[in-house]
């Protein structure tokens, strides 16, 4: 089968139709709570010298992950959140009311105090609200990794603000992609088309409100 994402990206290489150009929760929570100290990296530089003396240990994820603070005894105010792509980041520790996420299972909001989560994430809104303002994406998909201290990861393949997306251009991405399975002669054919129907559908719904 084919993945929501890679039929996404087909999308925009045939020029954004869609788009105008433009204790117990622990073991979840370990890529927030990173010490400051990493004694893997640590480790793993010891045993690479031991090996290969003459030449420089070569940087591990360690490396570039920000030590963020331990799970707090009371539940904070607000809800740290992150929301990247694979080439620019929407929201860097960006602090919020909530979010509201296009799980797989459903909706799901999400406030400070927040069970640590992993939760696929399918095309539809990602709704960020501070106080009375609410900012609108339409996601492609992805992944959304709610930690125990009060930070939320999401990870999108492709975002856009909801208020760039053309409906004219999204209507007329349904229409291609009805017509392309109605005329489609392989099992192939048939699934890029209808990876493109659930997109551009979503896209309507998001648009209608």
């Amino acid at each position: 089968m084919i993945h929501r994402s890679t039929s996404f990206l087909r999308l925009l290489k045939r020029g954004r139709e869609a788009f105008p150009s433009a204790a117990h929760y622990r073991f979840l929570s370990s890529a927030a709570d990173v010490a400051a100290t990493p004694t893997a990296d640590s480790a793993f530089i010891e045993a690479w010298m031991k090996i290969v003396p003459n030449i420089d240990p070569p940087k591990t994820p360690l490396s570039f992950m920000s030590p963020r603070p331990p799970v707090p005894s009371s539940i904070p105010s607000k809800l740290t959140v992150n929301f990247v792509l694979p080439y620019q980041s929407e929201l860097s520790s960006k602090e919020v009311d909530m979010v509201i996420i296009p799980a797989t299972t459903g909706q799901m909001g999400v406030l400070p105090g927040h069970v640590s989560t992993i939760a696929e994430l399918k095309p539809g809104i990602v709704s960020v609200h501070e106080g009375n303002d609410v900012t609108k994406y339409f996601i492609s998909s992805g992944f959304a990794f709610i930690h125990a201290n009060s930070f939320a990861d999401i990870v999108a393949v492709e975002a856009m603000p909801i208020d760039r997306i053309d409906p004219s251009l999204v209507q007329k991405g349904l229409a291609d992609f009805q017509h392309k399975l109605n005329t489609a002669s392989t099992e192939l054919e048939k699934a890029e088309a209808q990876i493109g129907i659930d997109v551009h559908s979503a896209l309507n719904s998001a648009l209608a409100g």
